[in-house]
């Protein structure tokens, strides 16, 4: 996967995409009311290696405290669909601009542990934009370049069970930041779908089994 590497990402991820975004777009949930509905935004700084960002969840929470996240979260009663909703998110969150966001679209929906099922969205932003962190929700941003997840580093392999069924998720350590559980997982998802890469079970490094 040369092509991968640098220069070719951002246009591989938006052709792939486009390719798939009929079948995409008709497994997004739509309705009056999508309540136990969320969204989180997955985006990609414009560059050759592009950067996701994440957020570290601040420890005073009641739920997830401490945590690394997407930006995203539940949808509102006056969200006028899901992509809306990781958009508003987003820009609650991190304070990012909806206008600033270059949608490519959704990915495949997923389901946590706590069955709230999130719809991904997929989008590219400016390198250079300057982010901030809403301080009654984040400790933290940080970015991480997709190259790094690529190559796999991980520092153990994460096994949940959904619905009756084993799930593996590769745990990663970046700087700091701790990256595991369903944000692992979606950001895993994309990358091999979309990307092709080769990221799975690892019999190299420690399991861990998550109740």
């Amino acid at each position: 996967m040369k092509e991968v590497g640098q220069v070719f990402m951002l246009s591989i991820i938006e052709k792939k995409i486009s390719q798939q975004i009929e079948d995409l777009e008709a497994g997004v949930p739509t309705g009056p009311e999508l309540y136990g509905h969320a969204a989180v935004l997955i985006a990609l700084t414009n560059e050759p290696d592009p950067h996701v960002v994440l957020t570290k969840r601040a420890d005073t929470l009641s739920t997830h405290s401490g945590e690394v996240s997407l930006p995203g979260g539940r949808w509102d009663a006056t969200d006028p669909s899901l992509q809306y909703t990781a958009l508003r998110e987003a820009e609650e969150e991190v304070a990012l601009p909806m206008s600033r966001v270059r949608m490519l679209g959704p990915l495949w929906p997923r389901t946590t542990r706590w069955q709230v099922h999130v719809t991904p969205w997929v989008g590219v932003i400016p390198a250079d934009i300057h982010l901030s962190p809403n301080p009654g929700e984040l400790d933290a941003i940080f970015r991480v370049p997709l190259s790094f997840f690529l190559a796999d580093p991980r520092i153990r392999t994460d096994r949940i069970t959904i619905d009756n069924q084993a799930i593996y998720l590769p745990a990663y350590q970046f700087g700091e930041f701790e990256i595991w559980g369903f944000t692992a997982g979606v950001l895993t998802e994309f990358l091999v779908r979309i990307l092709g890469a080769s990221i799975g079970r690892r019999d190299d490094v420690p399991l861990r089994a998550l109740n």
